[in-house]
Parts: structure tokens; sequence; C-alpha cells
């Protein structure tokens, strides 16, 4: 293995983790700002009344997004055994 072959490999593995993370953390952020600014015209100013709308709309983009996660997943796990001939010279 070359340590191109290597970095190479790291940065794949490093893309498929944040376009797996993305769905998830993208509705975190939306969710987090439109409590935010209602927090911010309300006066309201509960550190905790954030969370639970977080918690549930990533779950529910968790839940919607878990399809595509997982034909990912699987398509980059049987790349990596079909390749483990070509790998291992």
């Amino acid at each position: 293995m070359s340590p191109e072959f290597v970095v190479g490999f790291g940065r794949q593995a490093i893309e498929l983790c944040l376009m797996m993370a993305l769905p998830m953390l993208g509705v975190g952020l939306a969710v987090g700002v439109v409590v935010s600014v209602i927090q911010a015209a309300t006066q309201i100013q509960e550190m905790t009344l954030t969370f639970i709308p977080k918690i549930v709309c990533m779950f529910i983009a968790l839940l919607l997004a878990l399809p595509w996660l997982m034909e990912r997943m699987i398509s980059y796990t049987r790349e990596i055994l079909i390749n483990i001939p070509t790998y291992i010279r």
C-alpha cells in the first residue's frame, strides 16, 4: 500500500461519514435557528427548550434518511470487501 492509497482511502471514509451526518446536522441547525428566533421574539430564555424539538426532528430526519444511509454504507462496505485482494498487494 502506498501513502497515496492510504490517504485516499481515509479521505473517502471521512467524506462518507460527513455525507451521512449531514441530514441530521442540517435539520438540527435549522430547528435550532427557528427555536432561537422564537425564543428571541417571545423573550423566553429557557436553555432546555431547544433540546426536545431538536432531538425529535433529528430522529425524524434519521428515520427518513435511513434507507439512503444504509444504501451508502452497504455500497461502501461492499466495495471494500470486494477490493480486499487488491488492497493486500
